[in-house]
């Protein structure tokens, strides 16, 4: 199931990403429909099932078969959550698409927030929390993540980028023919507009289990959208070996002044040392920074999908739910 450039219907989609979260999902979906029932042009829900190992598929399943504003998408495997979003916004047919987390830590209530502030004029809206109930690696993590969207986003908009968010579906033109398995929302969301906004919303803490997202897959995450959409690693490394370069020279004007001043070396075997490794150091850093670069051109060029749809439930009815 992919995006095909069909035309749009007013109303709401609803995009949620599923990961082992079966215990919540009857309670997002009835809270959901109690919100999304006052949306005047009509609405949708998407629940994309990103390889979960409980009985989320099942639960999705059970759920559509009596509401027609349901749909479910079943992933061959776990592609991860920006993946997965990747695949509901290109199955949305209505022209407004919210994104929120399957965990009910944003609440279906505050969707109204959201497209209140989406109707002033902006394409995005963040809905940021007003509190942060994650612990401290996360909450650290999370930092990191968005340090490394402000080359993309601005200082400014990465502050306040949040998992909760709304925009215009048109948006998904610009990125209707990316296929690198290396997806971030917020930066494809770039791609189509700067016209972002926050809307400060509430945050609720998990009701069951805990955060999916550790510290390590957000900072690999991090690495992924510095590398894979910003060219700010090269630039960090040109002004690295530029740095260096510079330390070098002024090392060499050091040795010969000594000489012609005094006329002796700088002595030392350890200071030789120190200055090959620090260069050396140096060298390798910036390598390294280029093979990222590199591996991430060979994967784009071997055409892995972002994701692929092992079942989907088929859509009920086209027109507004009853």
């Amino acid at each position: 199931m992919s995006y095909t450039g069909g035309e749009l219907v007013p109303g709401l989609s609803v995009v949620v990403p599923v990961f082992n979260s079966a215990a919540t999902l009857l309670e997002l979906v009835r809270r959901l429909e109690a919100t999304l029932r006052q949306v005047p042009d009509g609405f949708e829900v998407i629940l994309v099932n990103d390889g979960s190992r409980d009985a989320s598929w099942a639960t999705i399943e059970e759920l559509t078969t009596a509401r027609p504003w349901l749909r479910g998408i079943n992933l061959m495997r776990n592609y991860g959550q920006h993946n997965a979003l990747l695949c509901g916004i290109r199955a949305a047919t209505r022209s407004i698409t919210v994104i929120m987390d399957d965990d009910l830590q944003h609440p279906p209530e505050e969707i109204p927030k959201l497209l209140e502030v989406l109707a002033q004029g902006h394409d995005a809206i963040y809905g940021t929390a007003q509190h942060h109930p994650h612990g401290f690696w996360r909450d650290t993590a999370a930092r990191i993540t968005k340090l490394a969207l402000q080359s993309a986003l601005g200082a400014e908009t990465a502050r306040k980028v949040s998992p909760f968010r709304a925009f215009r579906t048109q948006l998904r033109d610009a990125f209707a023919r990316y296929q690198s398995p290396f997806v971030s929302i917020d930066v494809l969301l770039t791609w189509g507009t700067t016209r972002f906004a926050a809307v400060p919303v509430q945050y609720d803490p998990r009701p069951v289990g805990r955060s999916q997202y550790t510290f390590r897959q957000l900072v690999t995450h991090a690495l992924n959208m510095m590398t894979g959409f910003s060219t700010l690693p090269l630039q960090l490394a040109t002004i690295v070996g530029f740095g260096f370069t510079l330390f070098g020279v002024l090392v060499l004007v050091v040795v010969l002044g000594r000489y012609l001043l005094h006329g002796v070396d700088v002595p030392g075997f350890t200071f030789l040392a120190s200055i090959v490794a620090v260069l050396s150091g140096a060298q390798l850093f910036a390598l390294g920074i280029f093979g990222e670069y590199l591996a991430r051109i060979h994967f784009r060029m071997m055409e892995r999908p972002p994701y692929v749809v092992r079942s989907a439930t088929l859509p009920k009815q086209t027109g507004d739910p009853e």
